[in-house]
């Protein structure tokens, strides 16, 4: 997810946004959250009453809407880019940076992160397809000592946070120049060398061979089978960004080999033209990771960042830039009109004044080119934030957001995701707390995969367990994921999500003045949806 291009004010004041983590109880169908769009089909109370324990019969509650939008960042495992912070840490030194980076994001209010699985044909998980990354030991092929799956450990720090993961995999890079180490023996350039190219200062696994499809589809439907992450994801690198020579000429990329299979293939062969053809591979590859996971477990979202500029011969006028369509060989435009994703992340990483590539602009291209209605969740480039030779001001992420929800009618849900998790961390230019305190004022739901068919949760049964807390008890059949819940204080409404393991709820609020007056509690799936509610009154 590393950026390639280093290419109006604010729509509610500071006050405005600090009060959207309540909702008057006298004007439901006017407050909320306004900045963020609600799901309609994830408004259970809208279509059955909720079932009331400890509360008068003629009593009416109405809780609102749930907020929902994905809020996510990046972590990059290339080059130690976020985590971990440098090669050759402890096993416990690595597992504090991770528990420091899941607390973050959850005090943030994040409600995602990505995780970089697969930096360069190897894993920072035990594989049997692909040797350990020389990024946590400093040694390719050499497993962290004392022994631990670090991907399983991120998995349950993160579930245990509310918060979901996504595995992130690189489908062809094979080296980097950022990889030091010797290749391990297991390395697919030394156990299949004919599948492996060299492409300038970096090894590339062919998309033109059939092969090295095979070979990427078993790593990600291997760590889909044996782990409980939360979604797929790919980034941009498809075939690689092209490399010059001295002359600064586009060297293209040596696929001869599968080239001439190609078109001596007694069936297939010859009917396209090569740039059609490195096309197709890239398509048929989409295609299939969302075919295969989506087979194993329905409920898994997969999730796709591309280069943020589309087809030169459809973009709105004055936009210009690289094409990742004729250079990339990425037809984006086609994957969401066969609705191949459930969210496309393109890298929209230019400031909204910034006319040649204007992030509103194109956030509106990638939102009319998608027929399937899949969830469009750009992705911002928050590492530009006092960092670089033209440093952005914190302001201009945040109206980045807003242009985002502003937008977002006709059934988009908003959501966005930062790149990366480390200018959050270190809070440049002050970019943390302004997001707290501004844009992320309340927890919300990440928006439903309204378009998986999926059975909401049974309304959750609540019993007292003292004067400050309550009990939710949950079956396995329920299928839940998260617990949503709405306190009222008055005649206010605070919003929160809690890991479906925590299974007591406190009456309690932070930032509000003793235990809340009634709850209302809903279960949320695999697929976001949300069952009906239960209403609990203190007596």
């Amino acid at each position: 997810m590393t950026p390639h291009s280093q290419q109006r004010s604010i729509l509610f004041s500071k006050k405005a946004v600090r009060i959207l983590t309540t909702v008057c109880l006298s004007m439901l169908g006017a407050c909320g959250n306004q900045a963020i769009q609600p799901t309609p089909a994830a408004a259970p109370s809208e279509a059955k009453p909720a079932l009331s324990i400890g509360l008068p019969k003629t009593a009416k509650t109405v809780a609102p809407t749930a907020p929902r939008e994905f809020r996510a960042a990046w972590i990059a495992t290339i080059g130690n880019v976020d985590w971990p912070s440098q090669k050759n840490l402890s096993v416990l030194q690595q597992q504090a940076e991770i528990i420091h980076i899941l607390n973050s994001a959850k005090a943030m209010q994040l409600n995602a992160i990505v995780l970089q699985v697969r930096p360069s044909a190897d894993a920072i998980y035990p594989s049997e397809l692909e040797p350990w990354s020389d990024y946590l030991t400093g040694e390719q092929g050499k497993a962290p000592v004392p022994f631990y799956d670090p991907l399983q450990f991120w998995i349950t720090q993160a579930h245990q946070r509310g918060l979901e993961l996504h595995a992130w995999f690189n489908p062809y890079r094979a080296k980097s120049n950022a990889n030091k180490s010797r290749l391990a023996s297991s390395h697919i350039s030394r156990t299949h060398p004919e599948l492996v190219k060299s492409y300038g200062d970096m090894l590339w696994m062919d998309p033109g061979e059939p092969a090295s499809m095979q070979h990427t589809l078993a790593v990600i439907q291997d760590v889909v089978h044996r782990y409980d992450i939360d979604g797929v994801h790919i980034d941009d690198y498809f075939y690689p960004y092209p490399v010059k020579n001295a002359a600064k000429i586009e060297i293209d990329f040596p696929d001869q080999h599968s080239w001439r299979s190609y078109l001596n293939n007694a069936g297939t062969g010859g009917k396209v033209a090569k740039t059609d053809w490195r096309r197709e591979n890239v398509n048929r590859l989409v295609e299939q990771i969302h075919h295969n996971i989506h087979q194993e477990k329905p409920w898994l979202r997969f999730g796709i960042s591309p280069f943020g500029i589309g087809k030169h011969d459809k973009l709105p006028q004055g936009i210009r830039g690289f094409s990742q369509y004729d250079k990339l060989y990425a037809d984006v435009e086609l994957w969401l009109e066969r609705g191949w994703l459930d969210y496309l992340a393109p890298q929209l990483y230019w400031p909204i004044q910034q006319s040649q590539q204007s992030f509103t602009s194109l956030l509106t291209y990638w939102r009319q080119q998608n027929p399937q209605h899949r969830h469009i969740w750009p992705g911002l480039y928050t590492n530009r934030v006092d960092n670089g030779d033209k440093p952005w001001q914190a302001e201009e992420i945040l109206q980045q957001i807003n242009v985002i929800r502003q937008n977002a009618g006709d059934g988009n849900v908003p959501g966005h995701l930062h790149f990366s998790i480390t200018a959050l961390l270190k809070n440049r230019g002050g970019i943390r707390d302004q997001l707290r305190e501004q844009s992320y004022a309340s927890s919300t739901l990440i928006p439903a995969m309204t378009w998986s068919s999926s059975t909401p949760p049974s309304a959750p049964h609540l019993s007292t367990l003292n004067d400050q807390q309550i009990q939710v008890a949950i079956t396995s059949a329920d299928n839940a994921h998260q617990i949503a819940i709405w306190r009222r204080f008055g005649t206010a409404w605070v919003f929160s999500v809690q890991a479906i393991t925590q299974t007591t709820i406190s009456l309690e609020q932070e930032g509000q003045s003793g235990n809340a007056d009634q709850l209302v509690v809903s279960l949320i799936n695999r697929f976001g949806a949300e069952g009906e509610r239960t209403v609990y009154t203190p007596r």
